[in-house]
């Protein structure tokens, strides 16, 4: 495992069994992340993206290579690698509240008392924004508010690294704005590592330290990688005409330009 960092993907390849026979997902995928640092995964569709991120969650075991938090083999699902979803997949019978004091009483159960773990879930709540809704239930409440709550479930579980994958892709523009900056608020507060599957190349560079670029599948594995070369904290009005957000957007865009040709040809 390279020196300062939290997550290291070591020469990674996933196969698939499937009907018309077996597919290479991914090849020979090799990344270090440090702790604290803010990761996208960007690249066209059946590149892989979101296998690699469930290779990282331990909901896929890796056919080659190995994938370690902190120095420790990932072997299954943990806590301290905690999924937001483009569905927010909260239970439907439960309140805001309770569907985020489900999983810190999972998780913390015998290591905090009742009281610490009511105060722990308000806090929670509070540092997404939520705590005006901590009784309603999920169909009283909007898109954008249940993708808040999700993360706040995330987030409540104290995880080493925090795994995005597309979480704001099936909100509206204005929605997908506020999350994006809440979200870079709370890396802000918190100085934790995240991991973002994203299409949306603005996005990427607006909340990234590094951009991971996708080739496509089959067999597909890291192009290119772009460092986001922009101090925090960022607003997003007044990067539009910053060189070094410029310089990154058209990075990203020309590579996933080259790509769209390549897989079309």
């Amino acid at each position: 495992m390279e020196r300062n960092a939290i997550l290291q993907i070591s020469k990674i390849g996933k196969t698939f069994d499937t009907r018309s026979g077996s597919f290479e997902a991914l090849r020979d995928v090799d990344l270090s992340i440090a702790e604290g640092e803010f990761v996208s995964i960007i690249g066209h569709s059946g590149c892989g993206k979101s296998t690699l991120l469930n290779l990282v969650a331990g909901l896929e075991a890796p056919t080659l290579g190995g994938i370690f938090l902190q120095g420790a083999l990932v072997d299954g699902p943990g806590p301290e690698r905690a999924v937001v979803f483009q569905n927010h997949s909260l239970l439907p019978w439960l309140t805001v509240y309770g569907n985020v004091r489900l999983a810190v009483d999972k998780v913390f159960g015998n290591r905090k008392s009742a009281v610490e773990r009511d105060e722990w879930t308000h806090e929670m709540l509070a540092l997404v924004n939520m705590s005006h809704a901590a009784e309603k239930r999920p169909s009283e409440i909007s898109g954008g508010m249940k993708q808040r709550v999700g993360i706040a479930r995330a987030l409540a579980m104290e995880p080493k690294v925090l795994l995005l994958d597309e979480p704001f892709g099936a909100l509206d523009a204005l929605t997908r704005a506020q999350l994006q900056d809440s979200v870079m608020d709370i890396h802000a507060r918190l100085g934790n590592t995240v991991v973002m599957i994203t299409h949306d190349v603005d996005e990427a560079v607006l909340l990234s330290d590094r951009i991971v670029m996708m080739n496509n599948g089959p067999a597909a594995c890291i192009g290119e990688i772009h460092e986001v070369n922009l101090p925090r904290p960022r607003r997003r009005l007044e990067l539009s005409e910053n060189a070094a957000y410029i310089a990154a957007r058209t990075a990203v865009m020309r590579f996933l330009t080259r790509h769209r040709i390549e897989k079309a040809a």
